[in-house]
């Protein structure tokens, strides 16, 4: 496939070409542990992870806490500069940008982080932080800048007072959206959201995603959607990557990944996610075991000593991508 997008006869990108391809993206960390006798180790945080996101696509990206998501999507976006792999957006190498080539991308790849009580500088009102970003990038100055804030308050359902106040002032739904909002001033393409309800309260999470959700068909936004909760990604995403121990082990459509899984690790997620049934209430299933060390991964499938399935193969060779026929796939021996 070309690395450059390509357009159809009326100038218009075409949707089924990529807005985001993620090849093989590595991120891993150097770490000192122990207190007498000290060593140094590998932390593999990300292994071998690839993706690709369509415009006005949400894509989820799932698995335990410590899996290495939330480190893929901050690698991808440069937050933390990876070890290997390639990002492109719209056909450009996003790793090898630098200067003004990399501050036009990031315009175009915005965050909004989990927290809403630590993504916001205390000291700056909101109008500050949402006029920033469109003065560091040219977009507007002084009245101008402050009328766009305006507007992207109402957009995200806050008042336009609220620029003169600072974020102590706001309950955490509050400072989600006004986050979204500084996302949204420079227009971007894609949003990665990471983790961005699980702060919220239950009720104040629904109406954040109808927000998400509102804003994607209005503006054509893409997401990348980090998440642990099943039931949110399922209601939110189009299609959905499950991530173990580093790696992708299976992606594909959300209603299918979600609903039939190939992948045991993926299966065992979906039966332990709650579901609004008060009959099994108390009866979900508990994924046996605890996540291995990323800084020491065992041989073969990662996810061989807590699976069900296991095979002596599994315990000694890595499995493959095996395609799916609804053009996702799965890395199990299984499907081999």
């Amino acid at each position: 496939m070309s690395a450059v997008a390509q357009a159809r006869p009326d100038g218009v990108a075409d949707p089924a070409t990529p807005l985001l391809e993620v090849e093989g993206l590595r991120k891993h960390f150097r770490v000192t542990r122990g207190v007498v006798r000290r060593e140094t180790v590998t932390v593999r945080a990300v292994e071998d992870v690839s993706f690709r996101i369509r415009p006005g696509q949400a894509f989820g990206l799932v698995g335990e806490s410590g899996c290495g998501k939330s480190t893929a999507a901050r690698a991808l976006l440069r937050l933390v500069e990876p070890d290997g792999g390639s990002v492109r957006f719209r056909g450009e190498d996003v790793l090898a940008a630098r200067g003004a080539a990399l501050t036009r991308l990031r315009r175009r790849l915005q965050i909004v982080f989990q927290d809403p009580y630590s993504s916001l500088n205390p000291r700056q009102t909101v109008g500050e932080a949402l006029t920033e970003p469109m003065r560091v990038h040219g977009l507007a100055h002084g009245a101008a800048a402050r009328d766009r804030a305006a507007a992207l308050l109402e957009e995200v359902g806050l008042p336009p007072a609220a620029l003169r106040r600072l974020p102590h002032e706001f309950s955490g739904g509050q400072r989600q959206r006004i986050g979204l909002a500084r996302a949204l001033a420079l227009e971007p393409e894609l949003i990665v959201a990471d983790e961005p309800v699980s702060a919220l309260d239950v009720s104040v999470q629904a109406q954040v995603l109808l927000l998400l959700r509102e804003l994607q068909a209005r503006r054509g936004l893409a997401f990348l959607f980090v998440s642990h909760d099943l039931s949110v990604v399922r209601w939110f995403c189009e299609r959905v990557a499950v991530m173990y121990l580093g790696r992708i082990v299976e992606e594909g459509p959300a209603a299918r990944v979600l609903a039939e899984p190939l992948h045991p690790y993926a299966r065992m997620l979906r039966d332990a996610s709650p579901i609004p049934d008060p009959e099994r209430r108390g009866q979900l299933p508990r994924i046996v075991g605890e996540i291995p060390s990323a800084a020491n991964p065992p041989p073969g499938c990662p996810f061989h000593t807590r699976c069900p399935h296991v095979m002596p193969v599994c315990r000694t060779v890595m499995p493959g991508w095996t395609a799916a026929g609804d053009g996702g796939g799965v890395a199990c021996h299984l499907h081999s």
